[in-house]
Order: C-alpha cells, then sequence, then structure tokens
C-alpha cells in the first residue's frame, strides 16, 4: 500500500506511531549504542529568531506540516539523534515542542480507521495548545475504487460507505473526538481526483456533500480537500455553508492557484481557515519526492503561493478566526523551512 500525500517513511512511521515500538536496531541492549538508542528524539535548539517569530503570532494560528517522520529534519525540528526508529517512538513528541510548529496532520487515518486508544496516545504527546488536522479515511470520499491492486476484490467496483454519514460517525468522528480530545482541530474529508460526472455532476455531488455534512455530529470542525477543479463552484460553497463546514484551500497541480479558490470559495466563512500547502508546480508526487529528499532545504521557492496563503491567514487571525496551515515536504522541499518562512510573511502582514 503506497502513501498519496507523504514517501514512503512517512506511512511507516504512522504505522508506529499509533503505538510506539521498540525496532530491532542489530544492537544488544545493555550497550552503550544500544541505550543511545533508546533515548528519545529531542527538539533542536530554539534561534533567538523563531523564538521572537512566535511571540508575534497570535495563539489562533496554526502552522505545521504533514507528518513529523523525517531524518533530514535534523538541525532544523529535530537534534541529531533523530534517525527513523526513534522518530517512529519519540518524534512527535519533539515536533511538538517546536514553537512554531502547533499543529500536523494525521494522513495515516486516510488509509484506515483508527480506534480510541490510537489517538489517545497521539494527544498524550503533545502539549495541550497543539491541535491535529485528521484525514478522513478515503472510503468515506472515494465514490469507486481505483483499479490499482492494493485494492484487492474492491478494485473497479462501486464505494458502499462514501459519504456515509453514518459510517463516518462510527469510524471516524466519534473515535478521533473522544480519543484526541482537546487536541482535535480540524477533521478533513480530501476528495480524490475523480471526474465531475462519475459523482453525478457538480450539482448532484453538492446535494449528496451538503446531506453528508449536515448529518455529521455537531462540534468539530469539518473541512473539505478537491482534487477536481470542475466541482469548485457556488452549488459547492453553498454545500459547506449550509452544514457549517469550510474549504480547505489547496496548493496541488489538479486545483486553481489559492487566490483563485478564494474568489470563489469566502475564505471569510465558518469556523476556521485551513490549508494545505501540497505540492508545487506541474510536478508528481514521486518525482518531487526523489527531487527534494532528504528535505533539509527549500529547492523550489514558491513566493506566489507564500503571499497567498500568508494573505489568507493573516486575514483570519486579524478577525478572531483559527487559522490552520498544514504543509508538505513536496511543496517547496522541505516543510518546516516552509512553515518558518510562511510564519514570518505572516508576522510581517499583521504588523
Amino acid at each position: 500500500m503506497a502513501a498519496r500525500d507523504g514517501d514512503l517513511a512517512e506511512w511507516q512511521l504512522d504505522l508506529f506511531g499509533g503505538t510506539p515500538q521498540r525496532l530491532d536496531t542489530g544492537v544488544k541492549q545493555g550497550s552503550t549504542r544500544g541505550a543511545a538508542a533508546d533515548r528519545p528524539v529531542e527538539p533542536v535548539a530554539p534561534s533567538s529568531e523563531h523564538a521572537a517569530l512566535a511571540q508575534r503570532l497570535p495563539s489562533e494560528l496554526r502552522l505545521g506540516t504533514s507528518s513529523w517522520s523525517f531524518p533530514g529534519w535534523r538541525g532544523i525540528v529535530y537534534d541529531d539523534g533523530a534517525t527513523q526508529a526513534r522518530l517512529a517512538r519519540s518524534g512527535l513528541a519533539a515536533y511538538a515542542r517546536h514553537r512554531l510548529l502547533r499543529t500536523v496532520g494525521l494522513d495515516r487515518t486516510y488509509y484506515a480507521a483508527l480506534n480510541v486508544e490510537d489517538y489517545a496516545t497521539y494527544a498524550a504527546q503533545v502539549p495541550r495548545g497543539f491541535r491535529f488536522l485528521v484525514k478522513a479515511p478515503e472510503a468515506l470520499t472515494i465514490a469507486r475504487y481505483p483499479t490499482h491492486e492494493r485494492y484487492g476484490a474492491l478494485r473497479g467496483t462501486d464505494n458502499a460507505t462514501f459519504l456515509d454519514a453514518a459510517w463516518a460517525e462510527d469510524a471516524l468522528v466519534g473515535p478521533a473526538c473522544e480519543g484526541l480530545g482537546h487536541a482535535l482541530g480540524v477533521i478533513l474529508f480530501q476528495m480524490p481526483p475523480q471526474p465531475a460526472w462519475a459523482l453525478g455532476g457538480r450539482e448532484r455531488f453538492a446535494e449528496r456533500l451538503a446531506r453528508f455534512l449536515g448529518a455529521l455530529p455537531v462540534g468539530p470542525v469539518y473541512a473539505v480537500e478537491l482534487r477536481t477543479e470542475k466541482l469548485l463552484g457556488g452549488a459547492y460553497a453553498q454545500a459547506l455553508e449550509s452544514a457549517g463546514a469550510v474549504h480547505c484551500f489547496n496548493v496541488h497541480p489538479t486545483m486553481p492557484d489559492v487566490a483563485l479558490q478564494a474568489a470563489t470559495i469566502d475564505p471569510t466563512r465558518g469556523p476556521a481557515l485551513v490549508v494545505r500547502w501540497m505540492l508545487g508546480g506541474a510536478q508528481r508526487y514521486e518525482a518531487a519526492r526523489e527531487r527534494y529528499r532528504p528535505f533539509d532545504a527549500l529547492v523550489d521557492e514558491d513566493p506566489a503561493a507564500r503571499a497567498s496563503i500568508a494573505e489568507l491567514c493573516a486575514d483570519a487571525v486579524r478577525r478572531g478566526r483559527p487559522a490552520y496551515c498544514v504543509i508538505n515536504n513536496k511543496a517547496e522541499g522541505s516543510a518546516p523551512l516552509s512553515a518558518f518562512k510562511l510564519a514570518a510573511e505572516i508576522a510581517a502582514h499583521l504588523t
């Protein structure tokens, strides 16, 4: 099973993240080397620049990345001892101590629903002001299973749980709310690229989405991310507004730029602003992963996307609205470095 929004290392970490496990490092227990390997990952010492920037940013703003699992972030987020095995055990706790990283995406949940205990394990590792963006299982957002071999007997068949509110409550909303508690920030329904006609067309999709969102339990912030441009429009905007949900503004090759999305969907409406900065240019994830790894530098900066996102975030927090922005390594090359530059630009807007 291959991950879509992150690389294999990210997906593997998430497998271990719910229930931390001891990995076989080939070192005998009791040795000095083994003891060092068991020590928790520590965050990198905060720079004076980041400390000052964190003081300037309002608490309503939460920037973060779509996972925490990358050894290439040594010296950026983590200390020099951040190996893949150590990150699997203690990376989240170290990540959440960085003053500019106050949210993170849970992409693991896209592939399989978690239970209350899994979510509670995550919540126990972060400070009180930290929030998770939880991605809904694809079983809720894909109308027909692709013919990819990983879907087994379901390949090419209609999905019976597509936009099924009762299943969503039992498998996603209930466990996430109970397990994460105060640490739950956003529940995101990412609609993978699907032909509009396969969803019944723009109007019918909007009607079905409105019924689905309206039937979900009241309380969480619900966001919808499109990967099919033809679904974006007035009917979709009305569906969100009728249910009190929000559009997730996204940077992705399948969608118009953030400024154009904001011209269609009013970013000032709803309980929060939600943004995901996923993939720049006309790239594919696989090519971007190879180009950018180990994700320790900004390779292809996107000042236009950064400026648009900064403007949306600054406007939201001026209005006292929560603002979430989750960034992928494939946006510019290193998600935390993108977050730090974005934080500085937002602060400049607020000065």
